[in-house]
């Protein structure tokens, strides 16, 4: 089987050019205001994903969905996983759920 090129590769996001990210999911409380959404997805950003140099692209209004990936071509880490996962036990949602690591492009 020939190899293919480095080109091709990063074409198809395969090999060294494999992008791995995951799903998460929350819902605030009924008892959150329409502020207190926005400094929360605000403090979302500014301590877990612009630190970890994640991309965030979701959205929602009380029931929230999204995908988490690297801001450059890249693998999340368990690690972000678990950061993610840690931040939205301390805040007023519930229902929050991180999926497995999977490749974005070819799942």
């Amino acid at each position: 089987m020939a190899t293919r090129s480095r080109r091709l590769r990063k074409k198809l996001r395969v090999d060294e050019f494999q992008e791995f990210g995951f799903d998460v999911n929350w819902t605030f409380d009924e008892s959150v205001s329409e502020e207190q959404i926005d400094t929360i997805v605000d403090q979302f950003i500014e301590q877990v994903i612009e630190p970890r140099q994640l991309g965030f692209h979701g959205g929602g209004h009380k029931q929230w969905e999204g995908i988490i990936a690297t801001q450059s071509i890249g693998k999340c880490s368990e690690e972000d996983r678990t950061a993610v996962t840690e931040f939205w036990k301390g805040q007023t949602a519930s229902d929050v759920v991180v999926s497995e690591l999977y490749d974005i492009w070819w799942s």
